[in-house]
């Protein structure tokens, strides 16, 4: 999960007929607030074209770029940044909402050249150390990542994002133990953090602290019930632990929440396999391959087991 936080540069919003490139500005920002986006946009664009000091210019581009990041726009919403940091570059602010852009777009490189020059004019900013962070996670560079991570939260402690992130970056790398420090201490400053609670359990199962997992799946469905990807989590869980009743139903749920999910039809036929459905379970092979058609040669070997009457979890 990326934490991406623009930041716009709110003014009060004026009901007056604008005149100045503030006027038009700040009816860009009530407009915006209203979810009318696109005459936000128009305000903002007649903002910059009428004469006004550069804080003000460089304000109403940036207020463009983050109405145009609202509509997935990440080109033009890139260009805007680079404008407010033409008209004002000594603003911090304008190079990191830049790298938000940046890293969204999936431009790993410019993002982390926009952070770190956010963090050269402001050393404080935890923010863009988790974003850097994200950037170079993205980029393969998870020890970099780690390090940004607990840059960020020497600066902000009570960031539960950054522990959720590092988490991530220390499960991708095996350090399991680590990890469920990271997602726990999320959990102690957001405990509704369902994604937490989800990755959580995933190392407590990689540890194979299968009721641990489980309980954790649970308290994340508890948060959120229709998260196909806790239910699918669970049914692993419980059919590592022979509870094949437990995953058949799990299985089941994630098909009704997602009727794409070609893992959650062929597990279910390996289930409904070991349980004597072997018609139920062509059925969900079949959907699986119809689905995904690239899955067929991983169960291959179950199911000419399953043909010489020999099926095995």
């Amino acid at each position: 999960m990326l934490v991406g936080v623009l930041i716009a540069g709110f003014q009060i919003a004026s009901a007056q007929t604008p005149r100045t490139a503030e006027d038009y500005n700040n009816r860009g920002l009530e407009r915006q607030a209203r979810g009318d986006i696109d005459g936000a946009i128009a305000d903002y664009t007649a903002a910059v074209a009428l004469k006004a000091k550069p804080h003000t210019i460089a304000t109403a581009y940036n207020n463009r770029a983050n109405a145009r990041m609202s509509k997935n726009d990440l080109e033009g919403a890139i260009a805007d940044y680079t404008k407010a940091i033409e008209s004002q570059p000594d603003d911090y602010e304008n190079y990191y909402n830049r790298g938000v852009a940046r890293l969204a777009k999936g431009d790993n490189e410019g993002a982390k050249a926009d952070f770190s020059r956010a963090i050269e004019m402001s050393p404080g900013f935890w923010l863009a150390y988790n974003n850097r962070a994200n950037a170079r996670n993205a980029a393969g560079d998870v020890q970099g990542a780690i390090a940004d991570y607990t840059r960020a939260l020497e600066l902000n402690p009570k960031y539960a994002e950054a522990y959720y992130n590092r988490g991530a970056a220390r499960q991708s790398k095996n350090d399991l133990d680590g990890a469920i420090k990271d997602y726990s201490a999320a959990l102690e400053l957001a405990p509704r953090f369902s994604d937490a609670y989800v990755n959580r359990g995933q190392a407590r199962q990689g540890k194979d602290d299968f009721d641990g997992a489980i309980a954790d799946y649970d308290a994340a469905l508890a948060i959120k019930p229709d998260d196909a990807g806790a239910y699918f989590a669970r049914a692993s869980a419980r059919q590592a632990k022979q509870d094949l009743k437990g995953a058949l139903a799990d299985y089941s749920r994630v098909i009704e929440l997602d009727p794409n999910s070609a893992q959650a039809y062929a597990n279910r036929a390996v289930i409904k396999t070991l349980q004597g459905r072997g018609s139920e379970a062509d059925q969900d092979f079949e959907k699986a391959f119809e689905i995904d058609p690239s899955l067929k040669p991983r169960f291959r070997e179950f199911i000419e087991k399953r043909r010489r009457g020999k099926p095995t979890p």
